[in-house]
C-alpha cells in the first residue's frame, strides 16, 4: 500500500491528502491484525518475522522522507529516525544470521505507535488545509502558533532515538558475543 499512499500524498487534488491518511490508517491497522492473529494461531513465519517490521519501516520512512521532502518536517529528524531504524534492523539481520538471541522490547511497539500517530496528525492537518470551514481555520492556526507538527515531531524523534539506545543497552551482552565472534 506504500506507492499507493506516496501517490496520494503528492497528489494535487482535494482529495489527495484524506485518501493518504485513510490509506495509511487501513495499512497500519490491517499490519496490527495480521501480526496479532500470526502470533494468536501460531502462524509466524521467519519470512514473517522478517518482513512484517520491515513492512512497518518502508510505509513509516516513506512517509518521513515525502513530509521531508514537501517542507513539514526537518531533514535531520527524519535521518535519525531512519539511521536508528536501518541500524537496529541490520544488527537483528546480523546477530540473528549468527543464531544470537535478541531481546525485542514493548518499547519498540511504542516507538512505532508515536511515529505512525505523528505521521497520522499530520496527514489530519494536511487534510484540513485542503477544508475552508471556520473550525479547520482555527485548529490550522492553533497548529501553526504552537508549532504542534515540529514539537511533535522532535518528541518523536528523540523518543525513537532513545528506544535505539536502549535495544542497544537490553543487548550489551549479545553484542558482545558478536563481537568477539568477528
Amino acid at each position: 500500500m506504500t506507492p499507493v499512499f506516496i501517490v496520494c500524498l503528492f497528489w494535487e487534488h482535494a482529495w489527495g491528502h484524506p485518501s493518504a491518511l485513510i490509506i495509511f490508517i487501513v495499512a497500519s491497522i490491517t499490519d496490527a491484525y495480521d501480526g496479532y492473529y500470526a502470533r494468536k494461531y501460531d502462524q509466524i513465519t521467519p519470512e514473517g518475522k522478517f518482513l512484517d517490521p520491515l513492512a512497518d519501516k518502508i510505509l513509516v520512512s516513506s512517509a518521513f522522507i515525502s513530509f521531508a521532502m514537501i517542507g513539514i518536517i526537518e531533514f535531520w529528524m527524519v535521518g535519525l529516525i531512519i539511521f536508528r531504524d536501518l541500524f537496529v534492523t541490520g544488527l537483528r539481520m546480523a546477530m540473528e544470521r549468527r543464531g544470537l538471541p535478541l531481546v525485542t522490547s514493548t518499547i519498540a511497539k511504542a516507538k512505532t505507535a508515536t511515529q505512525m500517530g505523528i505521521i497520522s496528525f499530520i496527514l489530519i492537518v494536511l487534510g484540513l488545509k485542503g477544508l475552508s470551514v471556520a473550525w479547520t481555520m482555527t485548529m490550522l492556526d492553533i497548529v501553526r502558533e504552537y508549532r504542534l507538527i515540529y514539537n511533535l515531531t522532535l518528541a518523536v524523534t528523540l523518543f525513537t532515538f532513545v528506544t535505539g539506545v536502549t535495544y542497544l543497552y537490553a543487548n550489551k551482552n549479545a553484542i558482545q558475543g558478536f563481537l568477539e565472534k568477528e
